[in-house]
């Protein structure tokens, strides 16, 4: 059973008192709670070495896909290929962060891959800052957790810096409008860049102006000046590029190619987006201790979880008994997409009932946890909650 520790001080009062004003916008953060998971540091450990595991693991598994041509198996549009290909071969693409949903790794439960969200990972902010704030105001140590996020994404923003010394350090942040969420992801990345040493900026995307000759740039408001940025970190899925702005792909592979800008998360993360990859995993480690049995038909001996390849936030998910019986499922936007069947593990709950689900982030290597709660499927309803090691 899953012990949570009560925190007086609400989550935004908390943030208040740390001085994140900027990060509290409206409807960013009603999902927090004003309790946290208490767990040892034999737990915080497992959940670190089972993240930079898998992440060789997925290493491993992209080559494969790569050499195997599985492009379309994954759900990879054929426009983006070239640039998935380019980003890949080139180390100088430097995958920024990503998160690892993971079951288990409480009271010695084993931890179990669910999948990867490297492309477009929120949570960024509740994980990194939230959780801290919450230790600190309540008058505990907030050393005490498995969280150093904002530093990890300061030197991964260095490294990048390193890498590419052929382009200025001007980084313009992108996300859709309306999403206050995505927001408040991108706040922290750009403190974390501005930290690192970069002059950042942001737009929506639509108002991100984009040139085959001469880069990336945005309109200044006051002036009209356009101002150039040699990289550009886009809070939008590439698989929504490739599909919805086909000429967009087209431009941003030419200017990848001609060293006009940097896009970060590269395109490659969208290999390790897909949920396809999880049955190359399984292929390439059977039975390895962190992943689940997952195959591109029913498991019809065992109950499963039938997912989309690129759905987001819980969407378009099943569980499904093993003669076939839906036990519960999720309704969401994308229904025609090919699926993948994923053996069912339950996750672990509290004293009410209550799943979690672990999110470990990686950004260099594994560096943060926090926890969602909510029913058996976690969708964009769930709750985010925070830790403490005691």
């Amino acid at each position: 059973m899953i012990e949570l520790k009560n925190m007086p001080v609400p989550p935004t009062e908390a943030l208040r008192n740390a001085g994140w004003d900027w990060m509290i916008g409206q409807d960013t953060i009603p999902y927090l709670v004003d309790q946290v998971v208490s767990l040892d540091l034999a737990a915080t450990e497992q959940y670190y070495e089972a993240a930079n595991t898998l992440y060789e693991m997925f290493i491993e598994a992209g080559q494969y896909a790569i050499d195997q041509n599985l492009f379309k198996e994954m759900g990879i549009s054929e426009n983006l290929i070239e640039l998935v290909k380019l980003s890949w071969e080139d180390d100088r693409h430097t995958h920024l962060y990503g998160r690892f949903d993971l079951a288990g790794g409480l009271e010695g439960e084993p931890i179990k891959l669910l999948e990867f969200n490297a492309d477009t990972a929120t949570c960024i902010p509740e994980t990194a800052i939230v959780q801290w704030a919450q230790l600190k105001m309540n008058g505990l140590d907030e050393s005490m957790q498995f969280n150093t996020v904002y530093e990890s994404l300061v030197e991964q923003f260095r490294y990048v810096r390193r890498g590419n010394t052929d382009l200025t350090p001007t980084i313009l942040f992108s996300s859709l409008e309306g999403y206050p969420e995505d927001e408040a992801n991108v706040a922290v990345l750009m403190e974390a860049a501005k930290e690192a040493g970069f002059d950042v900026d942001k737009a929506y995307i639509q108002d991100v102006e984009f040139s085959t000759e001469q880069g990336i740039f945005k309109q200044e408001p006051d002036t009209g000046h356009f101002v150039r940025f040699d990289f550009w970190f886009k809070l939008v899925p590439w698989e929504q590029i490739g599909a919805d702005e086909p000429e967009l792909t087209q431009l941003l592979t030419q200017l990848a190619k001609d060293r006009k800008v940097l896009i970060l998360n590269p395109a490659y993360t969208l290999l390790f987006q897909s949920k396809y990859i999880m049955k190359l995993l399984w292929d390439l480690f059977p039975y390895h201790p962190l992943l689940l049995q997952t195959e591109t038909r029913a498991l019809t001996y065992k109950q499963h979880v039938k997912k989309v390849i690129l759905g987001r936030e819980g969407a378009n998910v099943s569980i499904i008994e093993k003669d076939g019986t839906v036990v519960e499922s999720v309704g969401g936007e994308y229904a025609d997409q090919a699926s993948i069947y994923q053996e069912y593990t339950s996750l672990q709950q509290d004293a009410s009932g209550r799943s979690y689900q672990a999110g470990v982030f990686y950004a260099g290597e594994a560096c943060g946890l926090g926890f969602r709660r909510g029913g058996k499927i976690l969708d964009n309803t769930a709750q985010f909650v925070g830790h403490v090691v005691d």
